[in-house]
């Protein structure tokens, strides 16, 4: 696979534990009767940052994967 392939299954990932993130919040306000803002904020502090920070450091990891796989074919078609 190469450099642009990986940098897509990278952001992949990233949209994955963002929307894991905001569903598994869900779950843990599943018992709730009346739902706002406050209880769905309190939910995602439940959830913790661990999700967050894994989601932005695949982001990052899948963002430098492609520049770096554009970056490539640009200097090999240059040649």
């Amino acid at each position: 696979m190469n450099n642009k392939g990986i940098g897509a299954v990278f952001c992949l990932i990233s949209a994955i534990l963002i929307s894991a993130k905001y569903i598994s919040a869900a779950i843990f306000m599943s018992g709730v009767n009346t739902w706002d803002a406050t209880l769905f904020a309190a939910g995602l502090g439940y959830v913790g940052p661990f999700l967050s920070i894994a989601s932005a450091v695949a982001l990052i990891v899948g963002i430098l994967f492609l520049g770096y796989g554009v970056y490539e074919e640009i200097r090999k078609n240059k040649k």
